[in-house]
């Protein structure tokens, strides 16, 4: 129909387009040389180079195009025409970028074809994941990085279904390399339940109360809880009292288990041994919701749950301008108005942030984390500084941007629970921190801050393009496939 001059419908093309990747390139060279059919939207994105060439080159030549930044790792399906190739290059490439020994491996464990062991992964999720199993949801996996971290590079897998998500924080990313990196600090951790206990009146819940939180008490009571694990330790417990009722905060080590099991299993322990010296009291639930999980709570916010990390990192002026097109005084303004006055309007509880729920649900998914412990994982205040540089020279910029990201509740583990799935394991593999570590909980501790970092990435991003008014370009460019009519 074209070579006699005839108007191809586009829906034809976009039929031609498909049956064409991954088989030849002859309809797509074809159909890349019609022109723009009149009041129609376009159905093929213009690659830079045409598509034949490069599907043309060996793996070799494209990963080697890859790392020296000719060829943009997110542009690969338009470059190359077809999908799946983009995917198998993609993989070689990151792999390519791994710096510690053992983790450019990984990545060739994550299923990526319809060649998946089905079997293996149906058994791994028998008496510990799901019941009534009847299939998988596939996710796409994405990666973000080089994240320079503390003096170590890390490719950070994030599972999303959101378009823009990676490409924006994979901007942040870039910003933060050419800043030098971020560094990252461990506040403090501690896994924490809080039970119920019903007393007989309020003196004795008070009396409990003051038993519970006597500092020469606390060996007693690790002692007790210590019985039914080998890697929890209790470090402390707060108590809060509604009239004859008493919440017990028990706040806990775990080792590199996330650790909710672990806790209540101690405290249960404890209790156990505890109440009867306290006649007519009751455990009345394993949870009182003072622990605080699942839920927005302040008592998290404050008092933190899990791993608390803050992440930092000082960005120059011209990589503000020239990384993330935006001026470093304005998004610091931005960030005093949007993300701490708007969210005090909303009342909100730890959201004094754009969006670090979006980077903690991507890699909760992608890591096996629980994804519903987002919830207070996600809070964060974020805080963005204009510091002026001195600099009067013309030209110069007058302001450095200096960023962090405060995480009071950071609950990750890398042992046990969605951990121990093929994929999800192959993702922990990626950043180094599967499984146990020689020393007791520092694979989770080194999970926890590079959550923080990627939402620090994402967060960098986010607000520069919000100072730019250029979000809703970004989201209709990366989000949004051609209409066809």
């Amino acid at each position: 129909e074209y070579s006699r001059g005839e108007n191809v419908p586009a829906k034809m093309l976009a039929a031609l387009a498909k049956h064409a990747r991954g088989v030849n390139c002859v309809a797509v060279r074809v159909a890349h040389a019609l022109p723009p059919l009149s009041g129609r939207a376009r159905w093929f994105s213009e690659p830079a180079t045409d598509p034949c060439e490069l599907s043309s080159r060996s793996d070799t030549e494209l990963i080697e195009q890859l790392l020296s930044g000719e060829l943009k790792s997110h542009a690969l399906e338009a470059e190359l025409g077809d999908a799946l190739r983009a995917v198998h290059v993609r993989r070689l490439f990151v792999a390519a970028q791994e710096i510690s020994p053992g983790r450019s491996n990984a990545v060739h464990s994550l299923p990526a074809d319809g060649l998946f062991d089905v079997s293996n992964f149906y058994e791994s999720v028998l008496g510990s994941n799901c019941e009534n199993v009847i299939g998988f949801v596939p996710l796409p996996l994405g990666t973000v990085g080089p994240l320079h971290l503390d003096g170590h590079s890390f490719t950070v897998p994030l599972a999303t279904t959101e378009g823009a998500l990676i490409a924006s924080t994979n901007r942040g990313a870039r910003a933060l390399r050419a800043a030098g990196g971020a560094t990252s600090v461990l506040l403090s951790d501690g896994m924490t339940r809080a039970p119920l206990v019903e007393c007989v009146n309020l003196q004795q819940a008070a009396a409990l109360k003051e038993f519970c939180e006597a500092p020469d008490r606390l060996a007693e009571l690790q002692a007790l809880f210590s019985k039914t694990t080998r890697f929890g330790r209790l470090l402390g417990v707060k108590v809060a009292i509604a009239g004859r009722h008493a919440f017990l905060r028990f706040r806990c080590s775990t080792g590199d288990a996330m650790g909710m099991n672990m806790v209540g299993k101690g405290t249960n322990s404890l209790l156990a041994e505890l109440l009867p010296l306290f006649p007519g009291a009751e455990l009345i639930s394993l949870s009182g919701n003072y622990c605080t999980d699942k839920k927005p709570a302040a008592v998290n916010w404050i008092e933190g749950r899990g791993k608390s990390v803050a992440c930092e990192a000082l960005i120059p002026g011209k990589v503000v301008r020239s990384v993330l097109k935006a001026d470093a005084q304005r998004v610091a303004e931005l960030n005093v108005h949007k993300n701490l006055v708007g969210s005090a309007l909303a009342g909100s509880i730890g959201g004094f942030n754009a969006h670090a729920s979006n980077l903690v649900s991507a890699v909760f998914l992608a890591c096996g984390q629980d994804p519903a412990q987002n919830i207070e994982s996600s809070q964060c205040l974020t805080t963005i500084e204009a510091v002026p540089t001195g600099a009067t020279a013309e030209g110069a910029e007058p302001f450095d941007l200096r960023i962090a990201c405060t995480m009071p509740s950071v609950e990750v583990g890398t042992v046990g629970g969605g951990t121990n799935l093929p994929a999800q394991r192959a993702c922990l593999e990626m950043l180094g921190v599967a499984g146990a570590a020689e020393e007791a909980g520092a694979n989770a501790k080194q999970l926890a801050r590079i959550v923080c970092a990627t939402v620090l990435c994402g967060e960098l991003s986010l607000m520069c393009a919000l100072s730019s008014s250029h979000l809703m370009s970004a989201h209709l460019s990366l989000n949004r496939k051609p209409t066809l009519k």
